[in-house]
């Protein structure tokens, strides 16, 4: 009994440090909170699709980790959602989209999102499982799948264009509908559907035209599996995106650089083989 009271104070003690301890816990700012960790660690959040947006995220935080900012990577099955969750600021930036859908977005959306680094293109490609050239698809017609939103449907839709299965209205331009087309095999049907739909839509039509980062996901390979490619010098840039008021934000401009280094270049050529090709570029205001 002697032996248990002299222990109390002791006890007392410890119990009392430990409350502090976990009390203290709470006290601090998160990373989420205040965009760093303990040591100045800088902290940034970037949305992106899987292929090849997070592969090639995930390929550059060794080189910002070096200069102190530390990347998390948000991996997004559905891309609608990346521009609403920046604008919301539940995301520092995105990477995942081309020019044309950004200036789109901005245009409906009444917003003012940013690129600030021009990184590779995905050329566009028509895949089929039931045919072998896109001369089937003038001489037999048939159902094309095409993506469901404005500036990917006008991409598809300028794509059959120029494999020359349709003929649009002069000045269609990138948010070209199926109301612009003018000339088409006589049956032969557009149905548009949800972009990261179209690979397994690939049983149910005749071909689909699908994004390259919906292509590789799904284990096609755009070189060897489409039956008709867009070119290399395609303007649908993917580029990095922020909030207005951002585009000089220090660990955001140490980001753009990272992506379009000579690295990047090198990494994009090497596991894509020509499936993604790079478009290392600035935007004027950090040149």
């Amino acid at each position: 009994m002697k032996k248990l009271k002299r222990a109390l104070p002791f006890l007392t003690v410890a119990l009392a440090l430990a409350l502090t301890a976990c009390g203290s816990s709470g006290t601090s700012g998160s990373p989420s909170d205040t965009g760093q960790q303990g040591g100045g660690e800088k902290v940034i959040k970037v949305g992106a699709t899987a292929v090849p947006h997070a592969e090639i995220l995930e390929h550059v935080k060794p080189t910002l980790a070096k200069e102190g900012i530390k990347l998390e990577v948000v991996t997004f099955s559905d891309y609608a959602q990346l521009n609403p969750q920046l604008v919301d600021k539940q995301l520092d930036a995105n990477y995942f989209q081309h020019i044309p859908y950004l200036d789109n977005f901005n245009q409906q959306k009444g917003t003012d999102l940013q690129w600030i680094a021009k990184v590779h293109i995905e050329p566009m490609g028509i895949y089929s499982k039931k045919i072998k050239s896109v001369d089937d698809l003038k001489s037999q017609g048939g159902t094309v799948a095409v993506p469901n939103d404005a500036t990917n449907g006008g991409r598809a839709l300028a794509l059959l264009a120029k494999a020359g299965v349709i003929q649009l209205k002069p000045g269609a331009g990138v948010t070209a509908t199926v109301r612009d087309i003018v000339q088409k095999p006589g049956n032969l049907t557009i149905r548009e559907l949800d972009a990261a739909m179209l690979p397994r839509a690939l049983d149910d039509v005749t071909a689909a035209v699908i994004n390259t980062n919906y292509a590789l996901q799904a284990n096609l390979n755009p070189t060897k599996d489409a039956i008709f490619l867009e070119s290399a010098d395609s303007p649908y840039a993917n580029v990095l995106v922020v909030r207005k008021g951002d585009e000089k934000r220090p660990e955001l401009v140490k980001l753009a650089q990272a992506l379009t280094s000579d690295d990047v270049k090198q990494f994009i050529e090497q596991k894509y083989h020509g499936a993604v090709v790079p478009a290392p570029a600035l935007a004027p205001a950090l040149q």
